[in-house]
């Protein structure tokens, strides 16, 4: 099995090739720079973009809505996804509204809450909220169904309360779920804030992206997407190193 660095030389060589192959293939004229522009266009284009610090405003913006998504969607998944697994009454009520819901296209959703809270931060972060929670709602959930039964068999048999139960048995058994779940809920952030810009806003990646759209500026929808796929790697980078450092008991998968 090839080594860590081998895996990344193959993935930067299988990236200079792509890059390559569309430079070549538009300089020839069998893609049209219309609709299709060059790489080379597109990273100067993102350069330009750096060094006159434009852009850093609109950063500064999708991360705050991606975050802030992030974290209250996370928090209400993980808080309901405990409350109804451990109150089977209370999800007989409600688990015909959770589908319902479930089953409801976000995207359809922002022009709705662009209109109930207006082209500001808490349209984006709304939708957002819809796309994280139910990630995080079921892998709570689920991670609470898997609990060792005898495991918690035993906790009971030595008086542990309900309290005891919830810190000691139920989120120890559901961190591997939550902690996987999160490298997923990073990236619903993300789509949830673009998405809500690209509806409508005035400052953000996806109110970049609109703009250069409606010019059909291609080379400027691309350098906004180059920008937005460096940034979700970064917080997927971050969100991974949260998750080695939490979960050090997981044992590695075997070569």
């Amino acid at each position: 099995m090839p080594g860590n660095r081998s895996v990344r030389i193959y993935q930067i060589g299988i990236f200079i090739v792509a890059m390559l192959a569309w430079e070549g293939l538009v300089r020839a004229r069998l893609l049209d720079v219309f609709f299709f522009s060059k790489p080379s266009s597109i990273g100067q284009r993102v350069m330009e973009w750096v060094l006159q610090g434009e852009i850093y405003w609109h950063l500064s913006i999708t991360l705050t809505e991606t975050l802030l998504a992030f974290v209250i969607g996370t928090l209400l998944g993980i808080g309901v996804g405990l409350w109804l697994a451990l109150a089977p009454t209370a999800l007989k009520v409600l688990e015909p509204y959770i589908k319902a819901f479930n089953a409801i296209p976000r995207v359809v959703l922002a022009p709705i809450f662009t209109l109930w809270f207006g082209l500001g931060m808490m349209s984006k972060v709304a939708l957002g909220v819809t796309l994280v929670f139910f990630l995080a709602f079921f892998n709570t959930y689920q991670g609470v169904r898997e609990v060792n039964p005898v495991v918690l068999a035993n906790a009971r048999m030595l008086g542990a309360s309900r309290m005891n139960l919830l810190r000691h048995v139920y989120l120890p058994s559901t961190a591997g779920w939550i902690i996987s779940s999160l490298r997923a809920a990073i990236g619903f952030a993300m789509i949830g804030a673009v998405v809500g810009e690209y509806i409508g806003a005035a400052a953000g990646l996806g109110y970049l992206i609109a703009q250069a759209e409606g010019v059909f500026d291609t080379t400027g929808v691309f350098a906004g997407m180059t920008i937005l796929v460096f940034f979700v790697l970064i917080l997927d980078s971050a969100v991974s190193l949260i998750e080695r450092r939490v979960l050090v008991w997981r044992p590695q998968a075997s070569a």
